[in-house]
């Protein structure tokens, strides 16, 4: 006798899987804030204003998202140093940090070569990347930073939303946005048929606290 039940467990099956497709296929920079890009800009404090100083620590995340028409990968880097002068509960001065870009993980071994290659990062050719806050402003129950963010021989000013924390022990950054690699020159599409997508989402976890760096903290 025919399985009449076949019919329907087909379709569930078909469902589920364009269920799957739908959520694999999904942008993840369409669920964080975009970061707007324009030309560098000049610090709004001046290098030489005092503050006390904090250095970041090696406990801290800079991470990245990248996604393509199949799927997405997570990635960061594991080697950076930074410093943030705070003065009244503000930075000051000319806060940022550095990353090693030789340094870059991804979550597939093959990828994260690949990433290190010219057609994305370029390490050999530009083995340090930074950004240098010019400006913290009250943005709501949060701030907005702006900064000149120098990657793969491109500086461009981008600012974002971020929650910051000062404290006399701890100065603490997290934000995640979205910024289009295309605007540094990472123009690489990928295979025809499934595509890199122009956003990557930036993800930082950092903190900073006083006294003298560590060996890992130091490029």
């Amino acid at each position: 006798m025919p399985n009449h039940n076949f019919p329907l467990c087909l379709r569930t099956f078909l469902v589920t899987a364009a269920s799957w497709l739908l959520v694999g296929c999904s942008d993840p920079a369409d669920k964080v804030a975009k970061a707007t890009t324009s030309d560098a800009k000049k610090p709004v404090t001046s290098p030489s204003q005092a503050g006390k100083e904090y250095v970041l620590r090696a406990e801290s995340k800079i991470g990245f998202i990248g996604s393509k028409v199949t799927g997405s990968h997570e990635g960061g880097f594991k080697k950076f140093a930074g410093k943030f002068a705070i003065a009244d509960g503000k930075m000051v001065g000319t806060p940022g940090f550095q990353i090693a870009m030789a340094s870059t993980w991804a979550d597939n071994p093959k990828l994260e070569g690949h990433l290190k290659a010219p057609d994305f990062f370029d390490v050999a050719k530009f083995p340090v990347s930074s950004f240098t806050i010019t400006a913290v402003e009250p943005a709501g129950t949060d701030h907005k930073v702006t900064g000149n963010f120098a990657l793969h021989g491109v500086t461009k000013s981008i600012s974002f939303p971020a929650t910051i924390k000062v404290s006399d022990d701890v100065v603490t950054v997290a934000a995640e946005f979205s910024i289009n690699r295309k605007d540094f020159n990472i123009n690489y599409p990928g295979m025809p048929n499934d595509l890199i997508r122009e956003n990557v989402v930036i993800k930082l976890d950092l903190k900073a606290t006083p006294g003298v760096a560590r060996p890992e903290e130091t490029l």
